[in-house]
């Protein structure tokens, strides 16, 4: 099954739909195909094809598309979410997960790493949150940002929801949140040991490295080691998160003086006053937060550069 997101990507997700099936026939792929049709679809769509029966998933899309699906392999009951194979071809703005499993940017290339269907178990979290009190969990695909991200995200959010899409548009919404934003006082525990209490800048648990379209923020994760790894940039003042903001993407964030990093398997986060998050580049709700590791327990095609262990 093949779902489709056609708002992907600045609306690639339609337009190259013909080129990317083209490409799938050729190969000798034999698939159905639906498109979403209004947020959380994907969650949908997903639980109808492993109850309709399909095993092999591929999402055209990015991030946002992927998170949808695999909570939908997590809330259908059918079979084990890793007795179900997730293959992605990249039409996202930001593509960040992707980032991890060597798939390659070109159609055709993508596909033959669906052809060739090699598989690993990746991690997956769960995160519990809050919106108007009542109490939600979302599963998390890659990487959660809270603080200062977090704001970006939903700048950025807004603006694809007013019909602008571009890959500039995460830069231009966290120089415009920078000088405005206010450090809040977070406690961070990982595995019930205090790692934080203090003011925050900005935090991410993540499974994955990359976030915001190529942010770097857990330069040491591995997707399937068992272990969420924790950022926490302290309270930063605009001028020096420019001094380092390159170090955001190339790896070096921990050399970073205010930079703390940790890796566990249960994670807490209570701030003052609540703080947003957002959970694969998905705007959700607020703190306190919990995330809990449910290791290796989805099927993620990678491709053919990546090194199955």
């Amino acid at each position: 099954m093949v779902v489709v997101n056609p708002k992907a990507g600045s609306g690639k997700g339609l337009t190259d739909w013909p080129i990317i099936s083209n490409q799938m026939n050729k190969a000798g792929i034999d698939f159905s195909c639906v498109f979403t049709e209004h947020k959380y679809h994907g969650v949908e769509l997903a639980v109808k094809a492993v109850n309709d029966g399909y095993r092999k998933i591929v999402a055209i899309g990015g991030d946002g598309t992927i998170n949808e699906i695999v909570n939908g392999l997590f809330i259908q009951q059918k079979v084990k979410p890793s007795e179900i194979s997730l293959a992605v071809i990249p039409a996202g703005t930001g593509n960040d997960w992707l980032r991890m499993f060597g798939i390659p940017n070109t159609y055709s290339k993508a596909v033959q790493s669906i052809v060739e269907h090699r598989t690993i178990l990746q991690d997956v979290g769960l995160v519990t949150f809050y919106e108007t009190r009542i109490k939600h969990q979302r599963y998390l695909a890659n990487v959660a940002g809270m603080g200062f991200d977090a704001l970006v995200n939903r700048f950025f959010n807004r603006l694809k929801e007013e019909g602008h899409y571009s890959k500039s548009m995460y830069l231009r919404g966290t120089f415009r949140t920078l000088f405005s934003y206010r450090a809040k006082h977070f406690v961070v525990k990982v595995d019930d040991k205090l790692m934080y209490d203090g003011a925050v800048f900005t935090a991410a648990v993540g499974i994955g490295k990359f976030n915001g379209g190529g942010m770097n923020q857990m330069p040491n994760a591995v997707i399937d080691d068992g272990l969420f790894d924790v950022t926490v940039v302290k309270r930063m003042n605009s001028l020096k998160v420019l001094y380092h903001f390159n170090k955001l993407y190339n790896g070096k964030i921990y050399t970073i003086p205010k930079v703390m990093a940790r890796q566990g398997k249960c994670i807490t986060v209570e701030t003052t006053p609540e703080s947003p998050i957002e959970i694969d580049g998905e705007a959700m709700g607020y703190s306190p937060f919990t995330f809990e590791l449910l290791p290796q327990s989805i099927k993620v095609v990678v491709g053919a550069d990546y090194v199955i262990k």
